[in-house]
């Protein structure tokens, strides 16, 4: 009783979960354009995820699983589906999702056949995660909406995101925790496995029992998935960013349904991962441009950003590619050698930052 009251005040005087309002970019999340200064590896027609053993690159692009090796690259295999997500495994084993609704664990990169196939309760997976027992963790970004259709099930404020475990050795099938606003991106972290939860814009921790500790709120963005960072730490990434005119669409159900039901989703008031390619995308604040030039402090439609966080999950710096910036949408960012390579999925790009050019631009920081 006590809470409907709340979130009744709540929504009357626009505040708590209703209000429209956007957290700055400021202090460790301060913009920069260090993602519009990286290197292009590589141009893909569908780039979806990346995974490591330390040595050598592996690409989801589309169906195709593709082997990045200094500037060359070669097809390892090819599925008969989309890969939705990739995840190196100790031993020199694989993970791949396909269509978000199977996982298949390989032996290595180029066995014929899977070892073990996962299938069934799995419907939107987006991101893999090996577990320091030999388990494997799955985030499902929502249990009615494929995996692709992540903007529908923002604009009908799903809440069906689930935290799945993977036991390769009895092929069971484990749900930790479900109920997330569109569970993206996982790693594991002291027992526990630090989880994105996209649409409540936050980090939380998930212990083995399912309990759960937000450990990072009120984001301004949509964070996605994560990767461990060498020295301590984690690298975070977010596919988009919020702003204010989405934040009120998502608090008026009428227009969004007619939304839904009569404009193209291209074209919705929604994030996308790329922008200003159509003169019928709609418009986001004032920030369309100025004597012919986009602002670069404007409200964006796609945006692009990575965040290094420490081990306590709070951010120590940002690399960005602003409203003005090309590489948009970035939803992986591993560490290789002395680089960090991304996936830049709006421009369809797989991007390349030395690691010692990051010291140098973020001094301590960097080094924390």
């Amino acid at each position: 009783m006590i809470a409907a009251v709340r979130d009744f005040a709540n929504r009357f005087l626009g505040r708590g979960d209703a209000t429209i309002t956007v957290p700055s970019f400021d202090g460790a999340l301060k913009p920069n354009q260090l993602l519009e200064q990286a290197e292009t590896l590589l141009e893909c027609e569908a780039p979806e995820d990346l995974a490591t053993d330390g040595t050598s690159l592996l690409i989801a692009d589309g169906p195709r699983l593709m082997r990045l090796a200094g500037t060359s690259t070669t097809t390892v295999r090819s599925f008969e589906r989309p890969i939705s997500a990739l995840a190196c495994l100790p031993g020199g084993g694989l993970a791949v999702a396909l269509g978000g609704t199977e996982v298949q664990v390989y032996n290595d990169a180029t066995s014929g056949k899977p070892a073990t196939t996962f299938t069934g309760e799995l419907h939107a997976v987006n991101a893999l995660a090996p577990a320091a027992d030999g388990m494997l963790v799955a985030t499902d970004g929502s249990s009615l909406r494929d995996v692709g259709d992540w903007a529908r099930d923002l604009m009908e404020l799903g809440d069906t995101g689930r935290v799945f475990r993977l036991d390769p050795t009895t092929r069971t099938i484990r749900q930790l925790t479900g109920g997330l606003g569109y569970a993206f991106g996982a790693v594991t972290s002291n027992g526990a496995v630090l989880v994105s939860e996209s649409w409540r814009h936050r980090l939380v921790s998930i212990a083995p029992d399912g309990t759960r500790k937000v450990v990072l709120r009120h984001l301004p963005i949509y964070p996605s998935r994560l990767s461990p960072a060498n020295g301590g730490g984690f690298w975070l990434t977010a596919f988009a960013a919020r702003t204010q005119l989405v934040e009120f669409v998502l608090r008026e159900p009428g227009y969004r349904r007619r939304m839904i039901a009569e404009i193209d989703p291209e074209f919705w008031i929604a994030p996308r991962l790329r922008s200003g390619h159509s003169f019928k995308e709609p418009l986001q604040g004032a920030h369309i441009k100025t004597m012919g030039v986009m602002k670069p402090w404007a409200p964006p439609r796609s945006y692009g950003l990575v965040i290094r966080l420490g081990a306590d999950g709070l951010p120590r710096y940002s690399l960005h590619s602003r409203a003005d910036g090309v590489n948009h949408g970035i939803v992986a960012a591993v560490e290789v050698g002395n680089d960090l390579v991304m996936i830049a999925k709006g421009p369809g790009r797989v991007i390349r930052l030395p690691l010692a050019a990051l010291e140098k631009a973020f001094g301590e920081e960097a080094r924390a």
